[in-house]
């Protein structure tokens, strides 16, 4: 790319719209060891305790070699080493499909990301389209830890430019019990759940049943700053608040999935490992000041073929408003107090 005066540019505008091609991959910039420290900062930045998550030796008990880094902060490193390439002139981050959690993440472990666009619409203002792309997570055994699609709408740089002919992926609604990747040597059969914080395992939980978590952490600006910049996110509207005309900056929807999940110790603390995401919605945006409360509604339940252990389908929501148990209006559209809508796997003690 060259400035005005002809010359090559030096600085990363981002890519627009029309920058993409169905089939494209893009190989993200840059790799990231993640040590104890993640860890650390991830439980400083969220309410998370699960015990998998915080104990050695809990981990240990459970089959596993130490305690892994916490799942969803293994997705903030992946998603924001793709945010340069994706993301970066993102009006929002509308949705995620076809999650998969394959192999734990351990301190010492080099995590580097590739995407591939998968689908292209353009928006009919034409001023912005949509993109869809699967992007991994891959560690320094060039073994893949995390994929998951997500789709993203992004701002064109020329509203002329051509629309490019339409493609919308055709993406499973939810992931199979058999989909789901269970960490090697993982074994619930010896579970502590007095150190895990809650007596609660899969056949106390009926399909159906709600449970409000009843705790909320207001959102501030520092923390969500910390967040971003912990995760290399580097996504315009999390940083400059022009970018937005009412001049204020968005709260990473990663933060707000964050949160969420750790809220919902209260209630599902046993729900350990998160190994599949269905779905996943941003139904309306967060901003400092909003308090984040969370519910969730039991979906299903499965056995696995790991000792002691089971699957259960959740679908975890964060509002704004305090209300449990209600998400859309008469016409479907998410009521305004609705920030989140995730559907997802977890792994618990049978």
């Amino acid at each position: 790319m060259k400035d005005e005066g002809g010359s090559v540019a030096k600085t990363n505008s981002g890519n627009f719209f029309e920058d993409y091609e169905i089939g494209q991959v893009l190989e993200h910039a840059v790799p990231r060891t993640v040590g104890p420290g993640e860890r650390a900062l991830y439980h400083a930045l969220y309410p998370e305790r699960r015990a998998l998550y915080s104990s050695d030796q809990f981990a240990r008990d459970s089959g596993l070699p130490e305690s892994p880094l916490d799942d969803l902060a293994a997705f903030h490193v992946v998603f924001g080493k793709s945010v340069p390439d994706i993301s970066l002139n993102a009006r929002a981050n509308l949705g995620y499909a076809e999650g998969r959690w394959l192999k734990p993440v351990f301190a010492g472990d080099t995590l580097r990301a590739q995407s591939e666009v998968i689908g292209l619409k353009q928006n009919s203002n034409g001023k912005t389209g949509v993109v869809w792309v699967r992007t991994k997570g891959i560690n320094q055994r060039d073994e893949t830890v995390i994929d998951f699609v997500r789709w993203v709408m992004v701002k064109k740089r020329d509203e002329d430019a051509p629309a490019p002919s339409t493609v919308v992926p055709n993406l499973k609604n939810a992931l199979e019990p058999a989909d789901l990747t269970i960490p090697s040597g993982l074994d619930f059969s010896d579970y502590d759940f007095g150190q895990a914080g809650e007596r609660h395992r899969l056949s106390d939980y009926a399909i159906g049943e709600v449970i409000d978590h009843v705790d909320g952490v207001t959102v501030e600006e520092a923390e969500h700053m910390m967040a971003t910049r912990l995760w290399q996110n580097t996504a315009k509207v999390h940083f400059d608040a022009t970018q937005r005309e009412d001049g204020k900056r968005l709260i990473y929807g990663g933060h707000v999935i964050s949160m969420a999940r750790a809220l919902s110790f209260n209630g599902l603390a046993n729900a350990q490992i998160i190994a599949g995401l269905n779905a996943g919605a941003h139904a309306n945006p967060c901003f400092a000041g909003d308090t984040i409360r969370a519910w969730s509604e039991v979906l299903d339940t499965a056995e696995t073929s790991a000792p002691g252990v089971g699957a259960i389908r959740l679908r975890l929501v964060a509002t704004k408003d305090g209300s449990v148990g209600e998400l859309k209006d008469e016409d479907g559209r998410y009521l305004p107090g609705i920030l989140l809508d995730l559907d997802y796997w977890a792994l618990i003690p049978l």
